[in-house]
């Protein structure tokens, strides 16, 4: 995991910037397959006759085993290493969407929702292993910006690519053109293995950088890190409502075409993108981590209301989305360091990859109530769900105190 690994120090920047580059790309296809199915929904509808609350329960199967995947994953990481871990999970989603695209039935798309889940619990674990192992301290930052970054491109070309090639071409080719992706990618990790692989478990037991467990479990239990966590859990369920049923939305509202529709979520995820770059350096500047998340998320939340209650021309429908996306992913380097302040020293791995599995959860929540909520006829709902979601997101936030009493004892004890 993240703490357990030393950092390289001393590395040239081409090796760097190959390290970062590989795993960012890696990400990129981790965030890919988050949405491979959504787009398909329609399609997946009329083929296999089955609800909108149905479909949804794809997405819930899916997080559901990505979250309770993701921590023995890490474990397995520090194991055997993050490359094997890290191809095997893009083999997995490979595998995934190859037996989704092969189903006869609606019955076997659980099976390969679980399967894709199974590959994306690995990313966390391996990723920030192998960035923390094989990266310069003095590009540590920039290399968890241009991670952050790759899954938000990856986001924002799922919705457009599976849906375009599912209209050209098919759902079950849309499907097995994503399943070459992932295993693709899996080969490419295993062919530069050697300037990736990370130290096995004994190696790092013989450092003496292992953590206590029952520690670790105190501190997870910490007001600030249990706020932190529903911090993550609320903002997901507002941002995969919108990921994974917006252009559905739309579509229902105001009788927007369907691949027009999936483009709002590129503006989103583009939007958000751009605004995570600026966000690092305002984080930097003002040092601001509370003003500026309940200011970006208070006005993404208003934003997002928008498309729900007013039928705009196209331009506009992509530049209120993508403000919102911009908004929203300026406050996403200010998350992250308000998780770093109200980690304890020494903790920050694990609480990270706690209050991660957050977004499991809220993902978990998210398609199974906008599922619902289009099943009753319901589309606006959509959006009020986000925009509630995210509000709520800002209190966690607000109720995150780094300096409170169980992180200052935390601090203290690891200090004595």
């Amino acid at each position: 995991m993240q703490a357990t690994i030393a950092p390289s120090s001393g590395r040239a920047p081409t090796r760097d910037l190959e390290v970062i580059g590989l795993v960012g790309l890696a990400h990129l296809g981790s965030h890919f397959f988050h949405l491979v199915l959504p787009p398909l929904f329609p399609a997946l509808r009329e083929a296999f006759a089955v609800s909108w609350t149905e479909l949804g329960l794809l997405l819930t199967v899916f997080f559901v085993t990505s979250g309770l995947a993701q921590t023995p994953a890490g474990f397995l990481v520090d194991r055997i290493g993050a490359v094997r871990v890290l191809a095997g999970g893009l083999a997995l989603l490979g595998a995934g969407a190859l037996l989704a695209a092969l189903a006869p039935s609606f019955l076997l798309l659980f099976p390969a929702a679980a399967l894709l889940g199974l590959g994306n619990s690995v990313f966390h674990p391996s990723d920030y292993a192998i960035l923390g192992h094989r990266v310069s301290p003095s590009r540590m930052a920039r290399a968890f910006s241009v991670h952050t970054i790759g899954g938000t491109v990856g986001w924002a070309l799922a919705p457009v690519v599976m849906a375009s090639l599912a209209t050209a071409f098919g759902w079950r080719t849309a499907l097995l053109a994503a399943a070459c992706l992932g295993l693709g990618l899996a080969a490419l990790i295993l062919a530069r293995r050697d300037g990736l692989e990370t130290p096995s478990q004994r190696e790092r037991a013989e450092a003496g950088t292992e953590l206590p467990a029952a520690p670790a479990l105190a501190v997870l239990a910490s007001r600030p890190v249990l706020f932190c966590f529903a911090f993550f859990a609320f903002q997901a369920t507002g941002v995969i409502a919108l990921q994974g049923f917006m252009p559905l939305a739309l579509g229902k509202l105001w009788g927007t075409e369907l691949v027009l529709a999936a483009t709002t979520v590129t503006a989103f995820m583009i939007g958000s993108a751009f605004g995570t770059a600026a966000g690092g350096v305002l984080a930097d500047r003002t040092g601001s981590r509370h003003g500026i998340i309940a200011t970006g998320l208070g006005l993404a939340a208003l934003l997002v209301l928008i498309p729900g209650h007013a039928e705009l021309p196209l331009p506009l429908l992509w530049a209120v989305v993508a403000l919102a996306g911009a908004l929203h992913g300026a406050t996403t380097p200010s998350r992250d360091l308000l998780v770093r302040a109200a980690a304890p020293p020494g903790s920050s791995g694990k609480v990270f990859g706690f209050v991660y599995s957050g977004l499991d959860l809220g993902a978990t929540i998210a398609p199974a109530i906008a599922g619902r909520l289009l099943d009753a006829g319901a589309p606006l709902g959509l959006f009020w769900l986000a925009a509630i979601a995210t509000a709520l997101s800002i209190l966690a936030a607000i109720a995150v105190q780094p300096g409170s009493a169980p992180a200052r004892a935390a601090r203290a004890r690891e200090a004595g």
